[in-house]
């Protein structure tokens, strides 16, 4: 396989497949969807042929990723024995992808559902479920993949399912569609901030797309609304009062009760508005443009820098001028593989 930074745009990789023969072709196409996707073991039906041709192009933003993938005729099968050998090889597949079919015909055979998807449909896989494909007729797809756990983490009734909900005329889906479409033309050019933004946005889309069509139990409900109240500490960081008392207040119920709900979370209130605060800050402090370190402590919420000082020190090990120190050193233009 080969591998090239795509003219202007410093985060958009194009992968191609190379060989002399149908079967080193297909093993190429293995490889670049292992490194793209997920691993697959690779094999042709009647309709491959011998000069069999598939690419994707990859672009990140965030820790979210949208490929491209174009492809003639192929089978692939993602047994339980191709998923556990990846996995030392491949970090990136505890993932959950979002699929939009712009082009041709595929089926798949994942967990206890077929599908026959084509042209216009989309559908939401499970990186991890055993899964067989084939592609009938030549494929054009985007796909937006995400980290389970960011998904579950505002969406945690699907980490309950057997199966994933069925998208078919559903409006939020639709619309995340869309978006897609949109980033492929606007993420050239976003700044490391934009591009953060972009991809809560598309989470909050995949969210409205999933969470109403999930069985509710109390368990659930309380994971839920903590999730609900995590995206609301991230829209109002920059808030300084910002706390227990006014995230009780937002949501109509007592301080009280509000501990009561993170009980058994992770971490409590308090621990929550502080971490989200404390990663603002570390993701301005390492970009070039992020400003003056006591600047930054004020833009997030905190109101006294000798405090910002040290509960920074006490959660990354390092002051803040420290940690900007590190990112000036390490600042350097990235190196793509190239064939």
């Amino acid at each position: 396989m080969s591998v090239e930074l795509a003219a202007g745009c410093e985060q958009t990789e194009r992968w191609r497949i190379t060989g002399a023969t149908l079967g080193r072709r297909l093993a190429s196409w293995s490889d670049v969807l292992a490194a793209t996707h997920l691993a697959f073991d690779v094999q042709p039906t009647d309709g491959t042929p011998t000069d069999f041709q598939a690419a994707v192009t990859r672009r990140k933003f965030s820790d979210l990723t949208l490929v491209d993938c174009a492809a003639m005729p192929f089978r692939g099968s993602r047994s339980r024995a191709v998923i556990e050998g990846s996995r030392d090889q491949h970090d990136h597949e505890n993932i959950l992808g979002f699929q939009f079919v712009a082009r041709g015909v595929e089926t798949v055979r994942e967990g206890g559902r077929a599908l026959a998807l084509k042209a216009g449909d989309v559908v939401l896989w499970d990186g991890l479920q055993p899964t067989d494909i084939e592609i009938v007729e030549p494929f054009y797809k985007r796909t937006l993949m995400f980290p389970r756990d960011r998904v579950l983490a505002v969406c945690p009734r699907l980490g309950e399912q057997d199966a994933f909900p069925a998208l078919d005329g559903n409006g939020p889906a639709r619309l995340l569609a869309r978006y897609m479409n949109a980033l492929v033309h606007e993420l050239p050019r976003l700044d490391a901030s934009a591009r953060q933004a972009a991809a809560d946005a598309a989470l909050e889309l995949l969210r409205g797309a999933i969470e109403p069509t999930l069985p509710t139990s109390r368990a659930t409900a309380r994971a839920a609304t903590r999730a609900e109240i995590r995206r609301y500490v991230r829209t109002h960081l920059r808030d300084p009062a910002l706390g227990p008392v006014s995230i009780a207040r937002a949501y109509s119920m007592s301080v009280r009760a509000l501990h009561a709900l993170f009980e058994d979370a992770d971490e409590s209130v308090a621990g929550l508005v502080r971490g989200e605060r404390l990663a603002r800050c570390m993701e301005d402090l390492r970009r070039p443009n992020g400003g003056p370190v006591t600047e930054i402590a004020f833009r997030w919420g905190f109101s006294d820098a000798a405090h910002f000082s040290r509960v920074f020190k006490r959660e990354f090990g390092v002051t803040p001028s420290e940690a900007r120190h590190q990112a000036d050193r390490t600042l350097a233009p990235e190196r793509w593989p190239s064939g």
